[in-house]
């Protein structure tokens, strides 16, 4: 009995320090996972991150933090850690085949909150889709047409594409192309556009806006008009250039041509065989 007792007392003792240990390390895990999570979220908030991410980063910290210090304080009680990692491991590969479409769209929103490559209220076009961004979320994006549809991508479809952000950049460029007519003269018709360009205090002096010949068209002579103005007043400006221009085009004694094609005749006196040519 005595040797009983001093065994059972050992074993008390020493499963009594561990489970001590255990309580301790559960205890300060618990202080350095809350403090993990609360620097994360300031060092997010400082960057300017998405609100929708910095809650979501800072309680994955956390729960990482939290699930090492279970798994250590379960070993120092004498539970076999190993077998229990491989029975996770096991189940997170399963659950993670079972659900890649998801868990893609999932990285791809984590992706685009972090990067930003667009907000909401900015005009997109993205996964072949344009429209305004109206929210931004760990899963899906929802934007709305010009024609105000709602669509809804997956992040996955989005990230992995080619993403034009119109409003990114404070200043736009309006390409224009103005035909004229080969009899018209064709400086005439370059400082009349000027002119257009210079009364419209939409237009930005810097950078300067270009007006040249293009081409030799089938029929007309192309002209090219790229004026910068502010992104706010880009497709405004666009539509009250081209009345201006067309306006001062004609008052100039320009012309707007038709398309046109010369048809050629020939062999009218053989009988009948006519060939026609254009």
């Amino acid at each position: 009995m005595s040797a009983l007792g001093a065994t059972l007392l050992e074993s008390l003792t020493r499963w009594g320090l561990e489970v001590i240990g255990a309580l301790v390390v559960l205890f300060l895990g618990r202080i350095v996972a809350k403090w993990a999570r609360r620097a994360v979220a300031s060092a997010l908030t400082k960057g300017r991150a998405d609100d929708t991410v910095v809650p979501f980063l800072s309680g994955m910290t956390y729960w990482a933090i939290t699930g090492m210090v279970v798994i250590a304080a379960l070993g120092m009680v004498g539970i076999q850690t190993a077998s229990l990692l491989a029975l996770l491991g096991a189940a997170g590969l399963a659950v993670g085949l079972a659900l890649q479409g998801t868990l893609s769209n999932f990285a791809a929103g984590v992706m685009l909150l972090v990067f930003r490559p667009f907000k909401v209220g900015d005009f997109v076009n993205a996964a072949g889709e344009a429209g305004t961004v109206k929210s931004i979320g760990l899963f899906s994006t929802t934007i709305a047409t010009s024609d105000n549809i709602r669509i809804i991508l997956s992040n996955q479809s989005i990230w992995g594409g080619t993403i034009k952000n119109f409003a990114y950049y404070d200043t736009r460029r309006i390409d224009m192309v103005i035909g004229i007519s080969y009899d018209d003269n064709i400086d005439t018709a370059l400082n009349t556009i000027r002119a257009v360009l210079e009364a419209d205090s939409r237009v930005l002096d810097d950078p300067e806006p270009l007006v040249a010949v293009l081409e030799l068209g089938d029929s007309a002579v192309n002209l090219v008009v790229r004026p910068w103005c502010k992104r706010t007043d880009a497709w405004s400006l666009k539509l009250d250039l081209t009345r201006a221009i067309k306006e001062a085009i004609e008052a100039a004694g320009c012309s707007f041509p038709y398309p046109q094609h010369d048809v050629h005749v020939t062999g009218m006196g053989d009988g009948g065989g006519g060939r026609g040519e254009g």
